[in-house]
């Protein structure tokens, strides 16, 4: 009865886009600590959702389920790349499939499932590896290719699978072993260089914790290896790179790190979680030489997961992120936010903590300060909303608080988390990510729910918009998305879905069922221009906020204006007095740029108004 019951209340509603308004989680729900070592207990730290919320994306967005599995795991952290749009159209995806719950024992390897253009190929009824394996990673090879690379866990080694001709044909398959005496896992793999001939692969040697021993001085040494013939021979193969070695930290775990290629010689890798520094290498030689960039560093060096020291509580990376290069080559990175602490007998993750981060190549990297990533503004914090702090749970109710139940499924990872980031090729950047979401539970726990949110350029960002909000999702956890790096007029997203919470490998409460694996398909019109309409030229997110702010000389403002009008800014101080003005005359339809000359203002509080046609956006801005 309850059901058909919101199913009534859902269908009587009627919304579009979602403001952007940050509300602050209580206090009980952002100081409550779980030990990493207990994957189900939790306690109350929120209070029930009462209604379904009365909103509705109106993202044209379209969907196909392209499998199913009983093996809910896709990853530890990080989603590595699973589904790639080709040139004529057509897509391939891939996941880790398994129906032999509950040892798996006899089908776990890769699910596969082709798209010709105009349709998807049946479900996946077994895997294409010959033996059991997991985590697989997908990439185009050659000039009309594919490649997929999934671990053997029982032999501690990857396999290698290729055919010439996607979609069709035998696969090829080739064993990869670590160094001598080495179980490797968990890679990451991507292709470049002339046809995708190149292939790049991360992947990290067994830590201790999963019967390992340090290699090279690591627990869990991350390793680089390339091959330009189709894996036949490697160089290099298998190194520690300069700048994540023994010399600067003590060792790396499962799925904490990503791989990019721009599709020729540029390669980036981006490591980090909780207790080690999130970290960028870049080649722009096709992998032969790699800087390094420290984009947050953690408080706490060469910590010993094996003998942990006593620690405050800070907030940090949750070890989910991902990266991607726009059309300059520049490199931009999201990632999970979270809290933690030790207390000297093991660590402690903060579940109803939660926030999505974002850095390019242009900003100022994060300090170590304990509250530098603090997502809720406070004191220490360097995060800006709709600035760097990009992601986070929505107030669906309106009622100034974020109501959920009492529980939610365990990933480790942030409330907010597992972001996936795409660039197009006008520099569009494109951000979805998993979420707690209030109002949507099983009377047990709260769902995570798939988000999404826009920018021209990365300085400002649009509202935010729930990618399954439809009827089919109420009553749906939706996780694990990895998102498609090669878009059209739409862009694309693989992720599972199922109707309980949280992870039945790893023991949490929902038992073993089936899981469906889905591609959403969404138009990036609709994304963007969303509820603009009646000739509305801007709204609030259309124009950025003041950059850098404070300032002493210039300060720029960018709006993007859905149609040509007159274009104009206005300062005033604290007074309401005008102080400076400026006419820009007409603005062009998309981004326009207007530059404010603080040079004769004197130190204090200002505040802004964007006009543009009838409309008028004021924000505020600081003068030192």
């Amino acid at each position: 009865m309850k059901k058909l019951l919101l199913f009534a209340m859902i269908l009587g509603y009627t919304t579009s886009l979602f403001a952007q308004q940050h509300v602050i989680p209580n206090k009980d729900m952002r100081n409550f600590a779980v030990k990493k070592e207990n994957p189900v207990q939790h306690q109350k730290i929120g209070t029930k959702s009462q209604t379904i919320p009365s909103y509705k994306s109106d993202v044209l967005v379209d969907e196909t389920i392209i499998g199913n599995t009983y093996y809910d795991l896709q990853t530890n952290t990080s989603s590595m790349d699973r589904l790639h749009l080709y040139p004529d159209g057509s897509m391939a995806g891939v996941f880790t499939f398994g129906l032999d719950f509950p040892g798996f024992s006899g089908d776990r390897g890769t699910g596969y499932n082709y798209y010709d253009g105009s349709q998807w190929g049946s479900y996946p009824g077994s895997r294409i590896e010959s033996l059991r394996t997991g985590w697989p990673s997908y990439s185009p090879y050659g000039e009309n290719g594919e490649l997929v690379v999934s671990h053997d866990f029982g032999a501690g080694s990857l396999y290698y699978l290729l055919r010439e001709e996607k979609g069709t044909g035998d696969w090829s398959e080739e064993e990869f072993l670590g160094p001598d005496g080495q179980s490797i896992s968990w890679n990451r793999t991507t292709t470049g260089g002339l046809n995708n001939s190149v292939i790049h692969t991360i992947c990290i040697t067994w830590p201790i914790a999963n019967s390992g021993s340090l290699y090279q001085g690591l627990d869990g040494a991350l390793l680089y290896s390339r091959s330009a013939d189709g894996g036949v021979t490697w160089d290099p193969e298998n190194v520690v790179l300069d700048g994540i070695s023994a010399n600067e930290y003590y060792g790396y775990s499962a799925d904490m790190y990503d791989i990019v290629s721009d599709g020729e010689n540029n390669v980036a890798i981006l490591v980090g979680d909780s207790w080690r520094d999130l970290v960028l290498l870049k080649s722009t030689d096709g992998g032969d030489n790699w800087s390094k960039t420290v984009v947050w560093e953690c408080p706490y060096p060469f910590f010993n997961m094996q003998t942990p020291a006593v620690t405050d509580t800070f907030y940090c990376p949750d070890g989910a992120h991902h990266l991607a290069f726009d059309n300059e080559d520049k490199v931009h990175i999201v990632f999970g936010i979270n809290r933690a602490n030790s207390d000297g007998a093991g660590t402690f993750w903060f579940p109803g903590v939660g926030g999505i981060g974002y850095w390019n190549e242009d900003r100022p990297n994060f300090s170590n300060d304990l509250n530098s990533l603090n997502p809720y503004g406070e004191a220490g914090s360097e995060l800006e909303d709709d600035y760097s702090l990009i992601g986070w749970s929505q107030d669906l109710n309106g009622n100034d608080t974020l109501d959920v139940l009492d529980d939610w499924g365990t990933y480790y990872l942030g409330f907010s988390s597992m972001p996936q980031i795409l660039i197009d090729d006008m520099n569009q950047i494109f951000l979805v990510y998993s979420s707690v979401t209030e109002g949507y539970d099983n009377d047990a726990q709260s769902y995570r729910h798939l988000w999404s949110r826009y920018s021209p350029n990365g300085d400002f960002w649009g509202p935010f918009q729930h990618l399954t909000s439809e009827l089919i999702h109420i009553f749906d956890e939706c996780v694990f998305p990895s998102i498609a790096k090669v878009s059209d007029d739409s862009y694309y997203v693989l992720y599972q879905h199922d109707n309980e919470p949280g992870l039945a490998v790893r023991g949490d409460e929902d038992p073993f069922g089936e899981n469906s694996i889905s591609v959403m398909t969404i138009n990036k019109d609709e994304v963007w221009v969303g509820e603009k309409e009646n000739n509305i030229p801007i709204f609030d997110y259309d124009v950025s906020q003041n950059f850098p702010n404070p300032f002493t000389s210039t300060s720029i403002v960018q709006v993007n204006l859905m149609q040509a009008t007159e274009l104009s800014l206005d300062v005033v101080n604290m007074m309401g007095q005008k102080v400076y003005s400026i006419n820009t005359g007409m603005g062009k339809t998309g981004l326009n740029t207007i530059t404010i000359d603080g040079s004769n203002l004197t130190p204090g509080i200002y505040f802004y108004t964007v006009r543009a046609g009838e409309s008028a956006i004021t924000k505020k801005m600081i003068v030192d």
